[in-house]
């Protein structure tokens, strides 16, 4: 068949032993073997190896490469279907929607979608602002009135600052709440209308699942990395000493000043807040869970400040007797103990004493500071608790009402 710049030959398959093997040769013409030299008019070229094989036993395909339908493959022969050509546009180009795989599609998706909400956060006045190459770090904005999140060790010595956009405007900015406890604080931006992105309602996030991560490392910004979630429920302390429960590890590169940026899925959702790296070490990142995000962002928003309740003791971990464990049918081996209180405290208010320990709270097993911090984190301040003791060789249980710690 006649070409405007090609001759295909098709050639016939030729069987060797037991197996038959399938060889196609192309032929140019006086055009030489240059890309056009395929194309009339961005039509198919057909290659086949079987002159006699039915045009139509393939099921023809939109995507390339065509592939041959199963119920006609036999073991003595093989057909290629026809290479389909991505026609080109009148100025020669291709769409870029059909040259993407899959992958590619839905990293450009997320970022395109969350980009836009995507903030450089700059410490200072807006001389510095201008003259800083890069900012102290990254944001979000996830309310369409300019409410933003951001780590709280970027913004922890100042009280204002100042916003950039991918579109180029610079606004200033005000800290609303922070929350040392989980890295987090929020800032309002005074501008309106501005792009935001969604928190992610529900931590639906599964080992392997992709992830983008958006930000403005050392400096350039608006950089964009891919990675996989690592792990779910890692724990990182943070800088008072506290537990973050329920991190994300994750894969995509991260560098300093992509701390506050956004980690979203494909869909383009916030399912983190990227928080910190392990120095020296490749391929390990870490996020505040967007569960986590939501709830300091509505106790900022709502009683502008996160709650927490306290007892007003000092403490620290304890590994129990084994002999006490098993004559008090005690289901932990380590405990909290008490090593002193303040003098108006719940604690003292309920005689907690040095020296006790405490091995629960309202039924939980407690077997170290942690997960006593962990139980307490999220207690509604001015509700009664039950702390399960161990008084020298008693079991008690002590009724107290935590207080907001300040």
């Amino acid at each position: 068949m006649a070409r405007a710049h090609a001759e295909v030959t098709r050639v016939r398959a030729h069987e060797r032993g037991e197996f038959s093997h399938a060889l196609a040769d192309l032929e140019f013409g006086a055009a030489g073997p240059h890309p056009t030299g395929m194309l009339d008019e961005n039509r198919l070229v057909d290659i086949s190896l079987d002159e006699t094989a039915d045009s139509s036993g393939g099921g023809a395909g939109h995507d390339g490469l065509e592939h041959a339908s199963a119920g006609r493959a036999d073991t003595d022969s093989a057909q290629i279907a026809p290479l389909q050509v991505i026609p080109a546009s009148p100025d020669g180009s291709t769409s870029s929607d059909e040259v993407l795989d899959a992958y590619s599609r839905a990293v450009v998706g997320a970022v395109e979608h969350v980009g836009p909400a995507v903030v450089s956060i700059y410490v200072g006045g807006a001389g510095e602002a201008a003259r800083a190459r890069g900012g102290a770090g990254s944001g979000v904005v996830v309310t369409p009135d300019g409410y933003l999140l951001t780590n709280e060790h970027v913004v922890q010595r100042v009280e204002e600052a100042r916003v950039a956009f991918v579109d180029g405007r610079s606004v200033p900015a005000v800290v609303v709440g922070r929350d040392p406890a989980t890295d987090l604080a929020v800032l309002r931006a005074q501008a309106v209308a501005l792009p935001y992105a969604t928190l992610a309602s529900a931590q639906s996030l599964r080992v392997g699942q992709l992830v983008v991560a958006v930000g403005n490392p050392l400096g350039f910004e608006s950089t964009v990395s891919a990675g996989v979630v690592s792990a779910l429920g890692r724990s990182l302390r943070s800088r008072d000493g506290r537990l973050i429960e329920g991190i994300v590890q994750h894969t995509a590169a991260l560098n300093p000043g992509n701390s506050g940026g956004p980690l979203v899925d494909a869909r383009g959702r916030v399912v983190g807040i990227n928080t910190a790296i392990i120095a020296m070490a490749q391929g390990i990142g870490f996020a505040v869970p967007a569960t986590t995000a939501q709830w300091v962002l509505t106790e900022i928003l709502t009683q502008g400040r996160v709650r927490r309740a306290y007892l007003g003791v000092g403490v620290r971990d304890r590994p129990l007797d084994l002999r006490l464990v098993r004559a008090l049918g005690l289901t932990v081996t380590r405990a909290v103990e008490i090593t002193g209180r303040e003098e108006q405290g719940p604690a003292a208010e309920a005689d907690l004493r040095a020296g006790d320990l405490i091995v629960g709270v309202d039924e939980v097993p407690v077997d170290g500071i942690d997960a006593l911090h962990r139980h307490l984190s999220r207690w509604p301040v001015g509700t009664r608790l039950t702390l399960h003791i161990v008084r020298r060789t008693q079991s008690l249980k002590i009724e107290l009402t935590p207080r907001e710690l300040r």
